[in-house]
């Protein structure tokens, strides 16, 4: 049974779920930046290990391992970032089609659009604090190192 169209709800449907995209653009150029900074930790970790590994030095050793140990911390926080993220832009996309199918079908599902909104707002905002957490971390580790000389 085909539904009727009006479209002046239609309108209304479409101006109601386009403006969750906006975050949907945020989340995706966070994304962006996070997995540039996880790439950055992986290559960072591999060659601390490298080295770590044909290393007779004991001192060296030990500072090679305290850095991984900041690394994989680090690296951790953004795959929780990433985590976070990309549930935030999963639940802002549910709620797009909520808001779409509550507005031109007549499903009372506002409730549930609105609650998406806020869970993906939640994410969003818990993965802006790993963000915060893995770039205070590194420039704790950066001064570390600058003061070792």
């Amino acid at each position: 049974m085909p539904f009727p169209v009006d479209t002046t709800a239609v309108t209304h449907g479409i101006q109601l779920a386009v403006a969750p995209v906006f975050l949907l653009t945020a989340v995706s150029g966070m994304i962006g930046a996070v997995a540039g900074r996880l790439a950055r930790i992986i290559d960072r970790a591999r060659l601390v290990e490298e080295r770590a590994l044909g290393c007779a030095d004991n001192a060296l050793l030990e500072r090679s391992l305290a850095e991984l140990s900041e690394l994989r911390l680090r690296g951790r926080l953004a795959n929780g970032c990433i985590a976070l993220l990309t549930t935030c832009a999963f639940l802002i996309g549910i709620t797009i089609i909520l808001l779409f199918l509550g507005e031109t079908a007549e499903f009372h599902i506002d409730r549930y659009a609105v609650g998406g909104f806020l869970a993906g707002v939640v994410c969003f905002l818990l993965a802006l604090l790993c963000f915060l957490a893995e770039t205070v971390i590194a420039t704790r580790l950066l001064n570390f190192s600058m003061l070792r000389g």
